[in-house]
């Protein structure tokens, strides 16, 4: 029984390195969907051979995207199954796809991710970094205002950061890390990810780059940062803003929020002083 739906658009995950983290799943619905795309179909089809899946193959990308997009999304409302993957891990993912990813839910065709590898989450649940909030950035901008923007995010961040970089510029990211300065916030190089050579180096961001000043990486490379601890306030200085919030006209739900998400205030404490002074 063919496992895809007719007139539906695919995201399939792929291995990130081990070829044996491919699902059953996304096995099933590339070899039964009419077409599948990718970015860089010779280093596609080497996957596509291993599982002996000969489902036609085209390259979508981000020179031919705007062109291929309608007539995608032509053959999607026509009927067929279509099925996209990426170099490596899940699709979109500082990949292309998102403009037919958007043309196709507003042609009112099905949106099905098949869910597997993922360098983001691989990189995230071994770092031994703190989960509870994360934010991912992909890889940054090269230079200029729009990376000095980025890493004073990185900084200025109070969860935990993700990032993608060339292996060649991790100790260069590190340093301006260092000059922003985050030198003593904890951080991980995780390097080929579920590949016979894995490697996750702990440190601060002052040691990291001590090592990769000598070091040179090679493969695919996430880089896991810290999150900054928030400023501690104290009880009196939550009340004071408290008033501030209420004399403004502000809710008390709403400033039980804004102490607990921009004073660092705990929850609890946080309801019975947004609440003091009600009666």
């Amino acid at each position: 029984m063919s496992s895809e739906r007719a007139g539906a658009l695919y995201l399939v995950s792929t291995p990130i390195g081990n070829l044996g983290d491919m699902t059953h799943r996304a096995v099933e619905v590339l070899s039964s969907a009419a077409l599948i795309i990718a970015e860089d179909t010779r280093h596609s089809r080497r996957l596509l051979d291993h599982y002996k899946i000969s489902t036609p193959l085209s390259s979508y990308h981000e020179h031919n995207e705007a062109k291929e997009t309608p007539r995608l999304v032509a053959r999607l409302r026509a009927g067929d199954a279509i099925a996209l993957i990426s170099d490596a891990g899940t699709p979109l993912i500082s990949d292309p796809g998102s403009r037919l990813v958007t043309a196709a839910v507003d042609a009112g065709v099905p949106v099905i991710p098949i869910p597997g590898a993922s360098s983001v989450m691989a990189a995230l649940v071994g770092s031994g970094m703190s989960l509870e909030k994360f934010t991912f950035l992909g890889f940054l901008p090269r230079k200029g205002r729009d990376r000095a923007e980025i890493i004073a995010e990185v900084v200025g961040s109070h969860s935990t950061v993700v990032l993608f970089e060339a292996a060649n510029r991790v100790a260069a990211t590190l340093g301006n890390l260092i000059d922003a300065g985050a030198g003593e916030r904890p951080a991980v190089v995780a390097r080929e990810l579920t590949k016979q050579f894995e490697e996750f180096r702990r440190g601060s961001v002052a040691e990291l780059a001590e090592i990769y000043r000598e070091a040179d990486p090679k493969g695919e490379v996430v880089l896991v940062i810290a999150g900054a601890e928030k400023k501690r306030v104290s009880e009196d200085e939550l009340s004071v803003a408290a008033k501030e919030l209420r004399a403004q006209g502000s809710a008390p739900r709403d400033v039980m929020d804004h102490l607990v998400a921009s004073l660092g205030a705990p929850r609890n404490l946080a309801y019975k002083i947004a609440h003091e002074d009600e009666s």
